[in-house]
């Protein structure tokens, strides 16, 4: 049985010399919510448009539940829907009208939850869209493609105008649609959107993949943050292999390492310290250190 939804094989796009995509290889696997990461210019948009076939590759493939992004473009429309972070909409439309036509569009459409959605993104959906403001705009985009009940949702920077309640009701739909087995890519520069949903993370640089694997797996791109307290001054830590980045405050200690923490930890305890905390990075101190990690090397 395949378990993959989407197959990326030596996918490149060259625009003359500038390689925008460069010998992508990229697997997702059906009902996961894989988070696609990186800085402008990183070549995420020039993916999305490859899977959507909307532009062809200089060479590789693309494939969506078995069938070619560019040569079975009509199948594979019918199984996926697509959110840009840009809603392109009729003005003279109002928004019930517009994901009326949306669905005609699409094929197929589940009523219900749609009502559902309007009311969780409370839209107003009489109003024309020439009056939406950018966030209201983008809550059509989502309600249409999330009412397709789509086997693929192609999500590329969604919560693009959205206030935090509302960004807090996508994510409640996104679980929903994992729920379901459907599966997300999401494109998102929201580093704590992608931390609460993806079940694995991507991450793009500069046309190539450069890291890709759970927030488990990717912890070692960043140290462990120890933080103690203590009654009188802070132990001296500095020495100890693996230690950076020290912080005194007071009586209060801060400082992150790598490697083993044993050494560490028997210092610390042997000064008796009031609290202890440790922590493990967060998704953006990862994708911090990894930029910062490879902006040295360049």
């Amino acid at each position: 049985m395949d378990r993959s939804a989407v197959e990326i094989k030596g996918l490149t796009k060259m625009y003359g010399k500038l390689a925008a995509l460069n010998n992508l290889t990229l697997d997702v696997r059906k009902g996961e919510i894989l988070g696609y990461l990186g800085p402008n210019g990183s070549g995420k948009t020039t993916t999305i448009r490859l899977m959507l076939g909307t532009i062809k590759p200089t060479s590789g493939s693309v494939s969506i539940f078995g069938h070619d992004a560019q040569t079975e473009k009509d199948t594979v429309h019918t199984s996926i829907a697509y959110v840009p972070g840009e809603a392109n909409l009729w003005p003279s439309l109002t928004g019930i009208e517009t994901l009326h036509l949306l669905a005609k569009v699409h094929g197929r459409v589940d009523l219900d939850y749609r009502r559902q959605l309007i009311k969780r993104f409370e839209l107003d959906p009489n109003r024309k869209v020439r009056t939406y403001s950018k966030g209201n705009k983008q809550k059509i985009t989502l309600i249409a493609a999330l009412a397709s009940r789509a086997e693929l949702l192609i999500l590329d920077e969604p919560t693009s105008g959205l206030d935090p309640l509302m960004e807090q009701a996508f994510r409640e739909a996104a679980v929903e649609a994992k729920g379901r087995g459907q599966t997300i890519f999401l494109s998102s520069h929201i580093l704590e959107e992608v931390e609460a949903l993806c079940d694995r993370i991507a991450v793009l640089r500069s046309g190539k993949l450069v890291e890709l694997g759970t927030l488990e797996q990717m912890r070692h791109l960043s140290s462990l943050t120890i933080e103690a307290s203590f009654r009188n001054h802070p132990p001296e830590v500095r020495n100890i292999k693996g230690v950076s980045k020290v912080e005194l405050n007071g009586n209060n200690l801060v400082c992150q390492i790598n490697g083993p923490v044993d050494e560490l930890l028997s210092v610390i305890a042997k000064a008796r310290p009031l609290t202890l905390i440790s922590r493990e990075p967060s998704l953006e101190e990862l994708f911090l250190a990894l930029y910062g990690r490879q902006s040295e090397a360049s």
